[in-house]
């Protein structure tokens, strides 16, 4: 039963950071960037799990040297943002697939959020609360960004610091949310909540709170129905967030 708690616990919190953020990815059109971000984890997951150290700081060092190429890279070609997540995902997902050992490969890919400790549960929780934070002190900056860049400059508000901090709170909660349904299905945790609160929602603001309040009901439902049925939780979470979202189809605005 501890173990069905802390597993809650960092579900909850990790689902509540992944539907805020992932509002903001829906409405910058970048809902496919954070499905690929999650495979862009799995060789830094796998040298975790090869060499015996904590996996979440393999998958969290591997996304923030991909999101430093990409910005990089992005400034110096002006290539978009999900052109060079799509080559950096299947260069990723080759190489990750090709060293994580054989045993692990299905956690890797599902994840497994049951062998949670109390250490580790601590420290999802204060990094998703940071996420959280974080994201909501630049979310105006970034919206107001996002429907004009020259307004956004005009306000002096840095666009480009802006882009890449957002990044780097994605890539945070993405390496987070990796134990809770893995890497193969972390991108519906932050894609389906916020399309389920584009929904119904009636102003920006509710939009965010209704998409963080979904993705907590998602990691929380589908963790639930895992322990009680034996199934593994990444995919219940994924099918939790996926009946929230149909559900919401009957109350969504004309």
């Amino acid at each position: 039963m501890s173990n069905l708690l802390s597993a809650i616990s960092v579900g909850a919190l990790v689902g509540l950071a992944s539907g805020y953020l992932g509002s903001l990815m829906v409405l910058r059109r970048m809902s496919l960037v954070g499905d690929a971000l999650s495979h862009v984890a799995l060789p830094g997951l796998a040298l975790g799990l090869m060499f015996s150290f904590n996996p979440f700081l393999g998958a969290f060092g591997a996304l923030i040297l991909a999101t430093v190429l990409i910005w990089v890279i992005e400034n110096q070609t002006k290539l978009p943002t999900e052109t060079l997540v799509g080559i950096f995902f299947t260069l990723s997902l080759a190489i990750g697939l090709l060293i994580t050992p054989e045993p692990e490969l299905l956690e890797a890919l599902f994840g497994d959020i049951s062998k949670t400790g109390a250490t580790e549960a601590i420290l999802a929780g204060a990094l998703s609360l940071v996420a959280i934070l974080a994201g909501h002190h630049i979310y105006h900056k970034l919206i107001l960004g996002t429907i004009s860049e020259d307004l956004a400059k005009s306000v002096r508000i840095p666009t480009k610091k802006m882009d890449f901090i957002f990044l780097v709170l994605v890539s945070l909660i993405v390496a987070l949310g990796i134990k809770v349904v893995g890497t193969l299905l972390m991108g519906a945790l932050v894609i389906i909540p916020a399309a389920a609160a584009k929904n119904f929602s009636k102003n920006l603001r509710a939009y965010a709170n209704f998409s963080a309040l979904f993705g907590l009901a998602s990691a929380v439902l589908g963790i639930i129905i895992a322990y009680f049925t034996s199934f593994p939780p990444g995919p219940m979470v994924v099918l939790a967030s996926a009946l929230i979202f149909f559900s919401t189809l009957f109350f969504k605005r004309n």
